[in-house]
């Protein structure tokens, strides 16, 4: 984005704030999970017959769209949390340790709908969970237990679609990741679209 402002005349080349006594731009030795939308949509349209395998790949595509939705926040979603065509929802992960409670909020889109039709349960009571894993009466240590067995199930069958389609690693993680790289791509290009108007003006 630095190089594209420098190119633009935005800034000066001597403000580029990278380098030797600068600040060090890191590097991970990882492997990128980010998926192409064109890996995405292989995947929504992998079928192998088994209705497993099918629950399994929608679960991970609900994920995706709800923002990379993490699957322990995935199966406490109540009905109560969809309002006004929106699912707001707080992170089981920090709701018990921050101070500050942020609302996390994703569009339901058609196809979420569809995944609710499918595989939610067909008890729609505000307080019922969307997707039939809890009842209610779980330990916290319960909860987490069921959480983390479906995961472990998902991305057993992931790893199969994986295989299939010649994706390596993919896992309910790869969802969130790639949304979240998505957005940021979406962000860049939209700063970098501002930049150019501002040096047009």
């Amino acid at each position: 984005m630095m190089n594209e402002a420098i190119r633009a005349g935005v800034i000066k080349a001597n403000q580029y704030p990278f380098g030797r006594d600068k600040k060090e731009i890191t590097t991970g030795s990882g492997r990128k999970l980010a998926l192409t939308l064109a890996q995405i949509k292989s995947i929504v349209d992998f079928s192998d017959g088994n209705a497993t395998t099918e629950r399994y790949r929608d679960l991970w595509f609900f994920s995706y769209l709800c923002n990379g939705i993490n699957f322990t926040d995935i199966v406490h979603l109540k009905y109560g949390n969809i309002q006004n065509n929106e699912i707001s929802y707080l992170r089981e992960k920090t709701k018990r340790t921050s101070k500050v409670k942020k609302d996390i909020q994703a569009i339901l889109t058609p196809e979420m709908n569809v995944i609710i039709q499918k595989w939610g349960n067909p008890n729609r009571d505000s307080n019922q969970f969307i997707f039939p894993y809890l009842n209610g009466m779980e330990t916290p240590m319960e909860a987490k237990v069921k959480s983390h067995e479906l995961i472990r199930r998902t991305n057993k069958r992931l790893k199969e679609i994986g295989k299939a389609l010649n994706i390596d690693h993919l896992s309910t993680y790869s969802a969130r990741h790639s949304f979240a790289t998505l957005v940021s791509f979406l962000i860049i290009q939209l700063i970098l679209s501002n930049l150019q108007f501002i040096k047009s003006q």
